[in-house]
């Protein structure tokens, strides 16, 4: 067999997962817990399954870990029939894991799901009568659910753990934050790539094909690319790959949105527009006053502050401008999830907090152009700093 290590793509250290490992088992032995579960099935919101081993959970077929409070890990996902095996001492792909069960089960097949419950059990089954974590209920699979409550484990006490690990997972570490830092430079690169190659007669989607195969190559596994072109002084907002098929025309706005993970599996994101030839001065003047925006956010985003006093500050600073309030999510945590906690908005009760790492995305539609700007920024005690380095302004390509 050859060695699996080589093949492996900007993996987290072994000292960092432990830190991990450690500090859960320290948050478990103090509310009394004796085991968590945890399942996801996509990489855009699988980051749980990620942050406990390393591994990806995708391809829309369900991962499930069982973290014991004094044991290694479980390990249940699709795989060929009958596997039931520990790994090799030393594996470097399934670390701190002491069992793999596998079956061939899809989620498009849907009475494959017995065969992905029966491993479960199997590895469940010394659990009965424990106090169980269950990790982000809406990212299980509602069989899952439904069956550990009320299959084989007796008298088991659920409670829901997940508020546990999201508070431990919201704060980076030195070499989180140091890949974070890569991640933010990666899709600077990756935006000066796409607007580089953009010309008349290229259709959407292949200008984001410029900015995903720059990530791709740079060490990305997946992301989101967004884009649109419009003709000046038509507001289009940024678009899904289905919706990437105009034709880019001499004079246009294009609006980019490179969201990514980059080195060590990182969600980070930017979003700027570009014009082949001249902007209008009211675009101008938007994107200015978006940049103030966020600007006016990055000085809220403190230690201790609350989420709620921030996202009312900012509607207030909308409203005192004329501008339009926010009603969606224009500003958030990432991390291994595409969109982590804190949400900055007025129902979340999480505090900020330093290592923190926030994207601040404020947009609205005038009258003549998709007013936005988008950015990352780091947390610390001293305040909020901004990890894109990619210049603040509208690019004119003419």
């Amino acid at each position: 067999m050859s060695d699996m290590s080589e093949r492996l793509v900007s993996p987290i250290s072994t000292a960092e997962l432990e830190r991990r490992w450690r500090a859960v088992r320290a948050a478990m032995a103090a509310q009394k817990i004796d085991v968590l579960v945890m399942q996801n099935s996509n990489e855009f919101s699988g980051g749980y399954v990620k942050w406990f081993t390393d591994l990806p959970s995708g391809n829309g077929t369900m991962t499930t870990v069982i973290f014991p409070k004094d044991d290694l890990m479980t390990v249940v996902a699709p795989g060929p029939f009958g596997i039931d095996s520990a790994p090799p001492p030393g594996d470097p792909v399934r670390r701190g894991v002491k069992r793999f069960l596998a079956s061939p089960n899809f989620m498009g097949a849907s009475f494959t799901t017995a065969l992905d419950l029966e491993n479960i059990d199997q590895a469940m089954a010394e659990y009965s009568g424990a106090t169980i974590g269950l990790i982000a209920q809406g990212s299980m699979g509602h069989a899952l659910g439904e069956h550990l409550k009320h299959g084989k484990l007796g008298n088991a006490r659920f409670v829901d753990a997940t508020e546990l690990v999201d508070n431990l997972m919201v704060i980076k570490s030195d070499e989180e934050i140091a890949l974070i830092r890569a991640t933010a430079h990666l899709q600077d690169r990756a935006m000066r790539a796409a607007f580089d190659a953009i010309k008349p007669g290229m259709r959407d989607i292949e200008v984001t094909a410029v900015a995903e195969a720059y990530t791709r190559n740079a060490g990305a596994e997946y992301g989101l690319l967004m884009g649109a072109s419009s003709p000046i002084g038509v507001s289009v907002m940024i678009q899904p790959r289905h919706l990437q098929n105009r034709v880019v025309k001499d004079g246009d706005q294009f609006v980019l949105l490179v969201e990514t993970t980059g080195p060590g599996g990182f969600f980070c994101e930017i979003g700027r527009t570009c014009v082949l030839g001249k902007a209008t001065q009211s675009m101008k003047d938007e994107f200015a006053f978006a940049r103030e925006a966020q600007e006016f956010t990055a000085t809220m985003l403190k230690p201790g502050a609350s989420c709620a006093d921030v996202w009312n500050g900012y509607n207030d600073f909308m409203a005192k401008h004329g501008r339009p309030k926010e009603n969606r999510l224009y500003c958030h945590g990432q991390g291994y999830h595409l969109v982590e906690r804190p949400l900055v908005r007025f129902d979340e009760k999480m505090p900020l907090a330093a290592g923190m790492n926030i994207a601040v995305h404020p947009m609205y539609h005038s009258k003549d152009t998709y007013t936005w700007i988008c950015d990352n920024f780091l947390i610390t005690e001293s305040g909020a700093e901004r990890l894109h380095q990619f210049p603040q302004e509208i690019v004119e390509l003419g």
